[in-house]
């Protein structure tokens, strides 16, 4: 079964403080749902189009476990936490 990466790519935040307040309940929230976070920062360098956006990359054993971990309850309270403090582009690849 190929992994699966789900990819964020923060456009911008206009609320640091719930971006904590969500930091801090997603990360135990994805790793409990069997995510592993293996990129978190900004980038190093940037190529033809790319943008200077926050990017988080997490590690999942499937596409199904990385939606069960979005879908969760533990994350949905993290997403609340956010409440509209972050503009990102979420997406669930699956690895080669």
């Amino acid at each position: 079964m190929a992994k699966a990466y789900w990819i964020a790519a923060y456009r911008s935040v206009s609320n640091p403080d719930a971006l904590a307040a969500y930091a801090k309940l997603s990360g135990p929230a994805i790793i409990a749902a069997g995510g592993r976070i293996i990129v978190r920062g900004m980038p190093a360098h940037l190529y033809e189009a790319g943008l200077p956006q926050r990017t988080v990359v997490i590690e999942f054993d499937s596409v199904e476990q990385a939606q069960a971990a979005h879908d969760s309850l533990a994350y949905q309270e993290a997403l609340a936490a956010l409440a509209g403090g972050a503009e990102r582009d979420i997406r669930i690849v699956e690895g080669a």
